[in-house]
């Protein structure tokens, strides 16, 4: 999809990875992940759908086929909702938390990584033609779901999908006026949610009151989790508060300071889960006897690749 100029191709290219995906999201045979499947079966299926139907429409008008020639109005409010659709931009990010609570962490990271990189290429190269006015709106309210529809959770597969959400947004607020500086949000964000996700799936914690009791594994992984995810809530002097940064001063310039006002604000509602995240990862002791066995501190090492990876975080 990346490299293909021809709406053919990068429809083709969607369509490999949808299905290569769902394999890995039904493996466990659980009823929640064989539903999981199918609900990210149909949704991206749709998507893929209107992609199509978006390049013909343009086809049928200017009689292009080529990626960067898209100008037909019509073809570009159907793409923006195809691409919203396979991203998981409000309003059509419902199917992202259903399904990556359905799936296992590594498969998790695979979905919110990886499987965005294509839907975001096609973002990038048609970002000149699209209605800002759309996409802005969209932004804004995928940030402020994103942070308000986390709040109450407790699993973090879903805390990570809405934290995902709220990132999105931010990548679609700026597509439009610096496409690069969407693409270096993603990057950043995919680093640091890698890191958050393999350090998850080492102390093997998928709910809040797991996670309360795993500083006894890894005492020094957990350490560093607290930090990872205050760099995805964008904190300074972290990493993940150099795309902020540079999206809020890019607003500005381009007179759009309410909006980066308003994004700024709406943040701090995913800041608010991120630091229980980590006050339940490496601040709280558990004062009650726990439901489930204890985990005693293993020898076993971390991953060389998690260290990396928080490092880089």
């Amino acid at each position: 999809t990346i490299s293909s100029n021809h709406w053919v191709m990068a429809w083709t290219g969607l369509e490999i990875n949808t299905l290569a995906i769902l394999p890995l999201i039904s493996k466990s045979h659980h009823p929640r992940a064989i539903e999981a499947a199918t609900k990210y079966f149909l949704v991206q299926a749709a998507a893929s759908a209107l992609v199509l139907f978006s390049s013909m429409t343009n086809a049928w008008h200017t009689g292009q086929w080529d990626i960067t020639q898209l100008t037909h109005p019509v073809s570009c409010l159907i793409l923006t909702s195809a691409i919203a659709m396979k991203l998981g931009l409000v309003p059509f990010h419902f199917w992202f938390p259903e399904v990556l609570q359905g799936s296992p962490l590594t498969t998790g990271l695979l979905l919110s990584t990886i499987m965005k990189l294509p839907p975001m290429a096609l973002l990038f190269m048609t970002s000149p033609s699209l209605n800002p006015t759309l996409l802005t709106t969209m932004a804004i309210l995928s940030t402020a779901l994103g942070g308000w529809m986390g709040l109450n959770q407790t699993q973090t597969r879903k805390i990570l999908a809405f934290s995902s959400i709220s990132h999105l947004g931010w990548m679609a607020i700026i597509v439009i006026y610096n496409p690069k500086l969407t693409l270096l949000n993603f990057y950043l964000y995919a680093l640091m949610t890698s890191t958050v996700f393999l350090t998850l799936n080492s102390i093997k914690a998928l709910k809040l009151s797991t996670l309360m009791t795993t500083w006894t594994k890894a005492p020094a992984l957990n350490t560093m989790l607290l930090l990872t995810l205050l760099s995805l809530a964008g904190l300074p002097p972290l990493t993940g508060f150099l795309p902020k940064w540079l999206i809020i001063q890019e607003l500005t310039k381009q007179d759009m300071a309410p909006a980066a006002t308003i994004i700024s604000l709406l943040s701090l509602l995913g800041l608010f889960f991120y630091l229980r995240l980590a006050y339940c990862a490496t601040i709280t002791l558990p004062p009650h006897t726990t439901n489930h066995m204890k985990l005693w501190y293993t020898n076993k090492p971390t991953s060389i690749l998690v260290a990396i990876l928080t490092t880089m975080s």
